[in-house]
């Protein structure tokens, strides 16, 4: 493999949460990638749509995604492979992309392709069969572990996959892919394993692609990266001519949205970063070296359930009085005891979000000073919707007299 490289196109973080730029796009893919890769799915969007078993994002987004992907892959006579398909990567989800991208082939009248896909989805009946057994599903991060009394009020559970249905699917023949709910890393970890590259360098290549243009900067959503690997490092551009990956740029992007700034966890093992080595390699190019794979005793899977809690009504309050904001805290308190005054303190949850202190980092937040003025979101859940408007209401309502 001396001098051999792979390169893949990552042309959106989310495919389909907001649709990819066809700019970037068009030049990367005069770069001639070896794959297009994008990943569709997240927890970020709640556990809303995982429940309901509906999409987060508007399919006509997520179509116009797979248009320009299965165009572009077909042209250039690459694979395909998108992870975690429909936001969530349940069974239906991966249903309607399979249909989404045979409605595409038939409307362009491509010639035939392998489509390959899997299913991420774990029935109810066979966790409680193993809980039942006396096997144990660990909560992650502190969390507890799950219990059966959780497990009934769970509509709908689905498995992370690693990089093996992708690699198996290959090895089929497929041409294009799509996934159930999967590791972020896996769809660039996979290829990359299987071509025969360092399995730390392709678990990083997964790492730093997932989010396609967040790992460049200034700040472009939606646009390409190319992502290339060889034996000894991992390297990634910007498509974009205004972005550039930089060191500080993709540093921050391999540590962000993780209890610990240097691990990162897939099927089968974890990825240490503690090592790694960012330089400049041209203006728009950093080159990565340095990460460490660190393979798993066993093999553990990450589950991801959903079940409705009960309805949600959101109230919103401006402030900006600098008595009340000073004295936040103590208004919030006498809010929640109006509530409580009438629906007590169990049945229902009560919820606040101070935006202009707190409203985003909550307690992880360094800067503790409060702005001039801030932005109050209530939530009040319940389970009805009546109460939850009430719940709501009071709960708001008390803030701003």
């Amino acid at each position: 493999m001396t001098g051999k490289t792979l390169r893949f196109l990552a042309p959106n973080g989310h495919l389909g949460f907001a649709p990819l730029q066809p700019g970037s796009f068009e030049l990367g893919v005069a770069a001639r990638p070896d794959f297009i890769v994008s990943d569709s799915g997240s927890d970020d969007i709640g556990p809303g749509p995982l429940g309901s078993d509906t999409c987060a994002s508007p399919q006509e987004w997520q179509r116009h995604d797979l248009e320009h992907i299965v165009l572009a892959c077909r042209k250039l006579g690459v694979p395909m492979l998108i992870g975690s398909a429909g936001d969530t990567g349940s069974n239906s989800r991966v249903d309607l992309y399979v249909e989404m991208i045979r409605e595409i082939a038939a409307r362009h009248r491509l010639a035939p392709f392998r489509l390959g896909y899997f299913y991420s989805e774990v029935s109810k009946e066979l966790v409680k069969e193993r809980l039942e057994a006396g096997e144990r599903v660990a909560g992650l991060n502190g969390r507890a572990d799950l219990t059966v009394e959780d497990l009934e009020r769970t509509d709908r559970i689905v498995a992370l996959a690693g990089i093996h249905p992708y690699n198996r699917l290959l090895d089929m023949g497929a041409q294009v892919i799509i996934g159930g709910r999967s590791s972020d890393l896996a769809i660039c970890a996979g290829p990359a394993i299987r071509a025969g590259f360092p399995e730390a360098l392709a678990y990083y290549l997964g790492k730093v692609l997932e989010c396609a243009s967040f790992c460049a900067e200034p700040y472009g959503a939606k646009e390409s990266v190319i992502g290339e690997i060889s034996e000894d490092d991992v390297r990634v551009t910007a498509m974009h001519p205004d972005q550039r990956c930089t060191v500080a740029s993709v540093a921050a992007h391999a540590m962000y949205e993780r209890a610990t700034p240097f691990s990162e966890y897939a099927l089968g093992g974890e990825l240490d970063m503690r090592h790694c080595r960012y330089e400049q390699f041209d203006a728009r190019t950093t080159r990565i070296t340095g990460p460490v794979w660190r393979p798993a005793a066993e093999l553990q899977v990450k589950l991801e359930g959903a079940g409705k809690v009960g309805e949600r009504y959101v109230g919103i309050a401006g402030v900006r009085d600098p008595y009340t904001i000073a004295n936040i805290d103590r208004v919030i308190e006498w809010a929640r005891r109006a509530v409580e005054a009438r629906f007590g303190r169990a049945g229902y949850e009560l919820h606040y979000q101070v935006f202009g202190r707190n409203g985003v980092m909550g307690d992880l937040e360094p800067v503790r000073t409060p702005a001039h003025e801030i932005g109050i979101i209530v939530h009040g859940v319940a389970p009805g919707r009546a109460m939850a408007e009430e719940v709501c209401m009071i709960g708001t309502r008390q803030l701003c007299g």
